[in-house]
């Protein structure tokens, strides 16, 4: 085995080990985890001297790569993350981290050298040569945007120490993108928003934040589709205010579209409980029972089926368990749990499979529904 074949493997064994594991933002723990699948606060930053990476050459990434791999080593912060290095993995490792909300669909998809530094509760992740030279994310179970952005401050002002930022007395953090510049944060929420979406308020709610600057995205962020009725809440620009003013601009929108949700669950129940639980049964019926399913449509499915255990409809099933078959039913999940690259057809009949056996031991019985 050569160095290179060495370092591959090395990779590989690292991404295995994630596999089986279950990130804390997953777990369904949080405050208001019921519509709150989770909390994240997101830092652009880059290396003063280099260029931005879409105007860096091929070298000039590399050097900012291996220099920025070398600070994270010395940091007390770096010190307990686990660096990865994606431009090294298969496209279905890299496709995984992006399920896994660790690196971004551009980070996976681009050229050149990048890495990724990731901590064992899969809370904090670093990604090197994305947008920006670093993108640092904190995630939290629930509502914790003050608890992710207390976490993220300490892993900046460590990296802060040891790492030259592109600052600007005037403009603030410089990024490359215009919009991120000056704190370079982007506050963020991923909201579990069913009942607003059968009632046919979700377009009304969407068009009030847009008016208040923030935007909305899909469950894998800008550009992405709103799969399962998920949706991703965040500011659209950071000049002007501090962290914490943007912090609290998003925190206290949330509690706004929680209360909304609540009470379009409430009239479902109230108003059209049979039509509700037809849904519901159905939606568990189909994934207890199918021999091919899509991505899309067990997102639809296992979101009725989150929504039915919330509603009192299911009793056996735990919304952290349906947080994690969301994740795990995609499509490079799927892959790394049977060991091999499946194309998209095979990837539907094994879907199915693992969706099958994941029910038929005893987790989320039709029969159990009220």
């Amino acid at each position: 085995m050569d160095h290179q074949d060495a370092l591959d493997g090395e990779e590989h064994v690292k991404i295995d080990s994630l596999t089986n594991a279950v990130g804390e933002w997953l777990k369904g723990t949080g405050p208001e985890s019921d519509i709150v699948m989770s909390s994240r606060v997101r830092l652009a930053r880059n290396v003063a001297h280099f260029p931005f990476v879409s105007r860096a050459t091929e070298q000039e990434r590399g050097e900012v790569e291996e220099f920025l791999r070398g600070q994270l080593a010395q940091s007390p912060a770096g010190k307990q993350l686990e660096y990865l290095n994606v431009g090294q993995l298969h496209e279905v490792d890299r496709l995984f981290l992006v399920e896994r909300q660790l690196i971004s669909r551009e980070h996976a998809e681009a050229e050149g050298a990048r890495g990724v530094a990731i901590d064992a509760g899969e809370q904090v992740s670093l990604m090197i040569n994305e947008e920006d030279h670093l993108r640092i994310q904190c995630m939290h179970s629930g509502l914790d945007l003050t608890g992710a952005w207390d976490q993220i401050r300490h892993v900046d002002d460590a990296l802060e120490a040891v790492v030259p930022y592109a600052f600007h007395r005037r403009w603030g953090y410089l990024t490359a993108c215009p919009t991120n510049v000056g704190t370079g944060i982007r506050v963020s929420v991923m909201l579990h928003l069913p009942a607003l979406v059968i009632t046919r308020q979700i377009d009304k709610v969407f068009r009030s934040l847009h008016k208040i600057s923030l935007a909305v995205r899909g469950l894998y962020g800008e550009g992405s589709q709103a799969l399962g009725d998920f949706y991703q809440i965040s500011n659209q620009t950071t000049l002007g205010k501090t962290e914490e003013e943007l912090v609290g601009q998003v925190s206290d929108v949330v509690p706004v579209l929680i209360e909304y949700e609540r009470r379009a669950r409430d009239f479902l129940v109230r108003e059209s409980q049979l039509n509700i639980h037809d849904q519901v049964s159905r939606a568990i019926g189909i994934l207890r029972t199918a021999q091919t399913i899509s991505a899309e449509e067990t997102m639809q499915h296992l979101s009725r089926v989150r929504m039915g255990v919330l509603l009192g409809l299911i009793s056996d099933v735990t919304i952290s368990d349906i947080n994690v078959l969301l994740v795990r039913t995609q499509p490079a999940h799927l892959q790394k749990l049977r060991g091999m690259e499946l194309d998209s057809s095979d990837r539907n009949i094994e879907r199915a499979r693992y969706l099958r056996q994941h029910f038929e031991n005893g987790e989320g019985d039709a029969s159990n529904a009220n």
